[in-house]
């Protein structure tokens, strides 16, 4: 299915309007504290013997007029033998011994070939910032090649994308520790001199790096007047332009229940750039059809008549009359939005791709560990989306949207909550399609009733919008993978765990047995 691809917006219109892109005060995130895993060692004393800081290679320089507080930036380490070896062939691990770096609070392993598996052991250990106490090992999870776009789209093919591990989110740190070890598989062979033992190791990826990922505050705010509409993507010939506008999105009736979460102007900073600008208002004007002025840090809640409205003004021409008569739609719930996590609009590529309707939804895990408060859920975000695009090479975040464990919803992917947005979660099965990510690790631990009530009701909003029911069946062409051939039409349910569509461990198993709570509860709040 061809996707839709919209470009930049226009703004020649906007340099008469005071738009409200940048947060109170109050609404600040908190900084991120420091986080030791509950399952460290004693912790080390290494005030003596601390090597002086190491020089991290590749790291994001300042831009000359920036403002003094970047929003967050990225450590880019090579890895080397960690072992003394000297035998021919690779080395069988590689990584880095302990070594002070600047402030970073996740991390991840990234490698040159995405079509290459690594396969073996990776872990970390890093020092709480300002402290000289270090965790114990931590696993980083390896296989992660199943959350990427589909084969043969735009974005797989770009030459950026590169192989990597799922983040690891380990609190404000200033100290780090890597080791990679490649997979061994012992066996038996016989010789002329009897039995040996032989231990093959499969070779590690070329091109290992060690990235560390400050996630930083909210970028600083941006001046969106005054700035030349961006021309359509010459590179896309396979997709339909479509011009979105600030004046349409302008035409739309004032949204209800705006009051609270209007954001008064504020100062606008000298050192904005244009192309910074123009992508805050881009993300932000998808979504002003949804009681979301420009800027808004959330999307309110709406109750079900406001919501059946909503779906009448939204895709009324779309809705048979048994759907107009009786629309199965679960309330909207509240959303934040990507200001209102702080996402730095700048990184990601400034265009908005969309696939035809959403049929399915697809639930992960970030496989980033559960040492995170709530309160630093939206510094968690910033790092994954920093990571998937500068260090994986994606174009945007990969999720369509996100779930703490208090239940927050965040918006993902750029381009509308409400609309198709193309994301790149589930290799094989983007098109006609959603991603939820659970922010946490759920192969051992039991998600909060919270997030499995968010996904819920996440859920019976967004399918309800496209006619879906989220107790029921629906097929998706697969793209390509290592469960499904490509063109295969596959017959999933609506409400899909990751591992459905591709042989991977993800949602987590503690999660994944809970879709059954999932679908029930969504399918009741549609009112079926």
């Amino acid at each position: 299915m061809r996707g839709l691809l919209a470009s930049s917006i226009g703004v020649t219109c906007a340099a008469a309007l005071a738009l409200p892109l940048t947060p109170p005060a109050t609404a600040a995130h908190a900084p991120v504290g420091a986080s030791v895993s509950a399952t460290a060692a004693r912790p080390v004393s290494t005030a003596a013997a601390r090597p002086a800081p190491a020089r991290p290679a590749e790291a994001e320089p300042a831009r000359k007029g920036s403002a003094p507080t970047l929003p967050g930036g990225t450590q880019s380490l090579p890895l080397a033998p960690r072992t003394h070896d000297r035998t021919l062939g690779p080395a069988t691990e590689q990584g880095l011994f302990r070594q002070d770096v600047r402030h970073f609070s996740l991390v991840g392993v990234i490698w040159d070939d995405p079509d290459v598996e690594l396969h073996g052991r990776v872990q970390v250990r890093t020092r709480a910032a300002g402290t000289d106490v270090w965790s114990g090992w931590q696993d980083v999870e390896t296989h992660n090649a199943d959350h990427a776009a589909d084969p043969d789209t735009a974005e797989r093919t770009s030459g950026r994308v590169r192989g990597a591990t799922a983040p690891l989110w380990v609190g404000d740190s200033d100290g780090v520790e890597v080791r990679v070890r490649a997979e061994t598989e012992s066996r038996t062979e016989d010789t002329a001199r009897g039995p040996r033992t032989a231990t093959p190791t499969t070779p590690l990826p070329a091109g290992l790096r060690l990235e560390l990922v400050d996630p930083g505050q909210e970028p600083p705010p941006q001046d969106p007047a005054a700035q030349d509409p961006a021309a359509p993507d010459p590179a896309a010939p396979d997709l339909a332009v479509e011009e979105p506008s600030v004046q349409r999105a302008l035409a739309v009736t004032a949204p209800r229940h705006t009051a609270s979460h209007h954001i008064a102007p504020r100062h606008i900073a000298p050192t904005a750039e244009p192309a910074e600008a123009l992508a805050a208002v881009d993300a932000s004007a998808v979504n002003i059809e949804l009681s979301a002025p420009l800027g808004a840090t959330e999307i309110p809640a709406l109750d079900r008549q406001a919501t059946e409205r909503e779906l009448l003004a939204l895709r009324d021409g779309e809705l048979t009359p048994a759907q107009r008569a009786k629309p199965y739609i679960g309330p909207r719930p509240r959303i934040v939005t990507r200001r209102g996590w702080g996402a730095d609009e700048k990184l990601r590529e400034k265009k908005f791709v969309y696939t035809k309707k959403v049929k399915a939804a697809f639930v992960h895990h970030t496989a980033s560990g559960n040492g995170y408060r709530c309160a630093q859920a939206s510094s968690v975000i910033r790092g994954i989306y920093r990571y998937h695009v500068k260090s994986m090479g994606w174009r945007d975040v990969g999720y369509n949207f996100l779930v703490d464990k208090c239940g927050n919803i965040y918006e993902g992917r750029a381009g509308g909550v409400a609309k198709p947005v193309l994301g790149a979660h589930t290799l094989g099965f983007n098109t006609n399609s959603m991603g939820i990510a659970v922010l946490g690790s759920h192969g051992g631990t039991k998600p909060p009733a919270a997030t499995v009530k968010a996904i819920a009701r996440l859920t019976a909003w967004k399918l309800g919008l496209h006619g879906a029911n989220p107790r029921g069946k629906t097929y998706l062409k697969s793209g390509g993978g290592n469960l499904y051939r490509k063109g295969k039409n596959v017959r999933l349910n609506v409400i899909s765990g990751h591992r459905d569509g591709f042989a991977t461990e993800c949602p987590g198993w503690q999660l994944y047995r809970k879709l059954g709570t999932t679908r029930t509860t969504a399918a009741r709040l549609q009112g079926r």
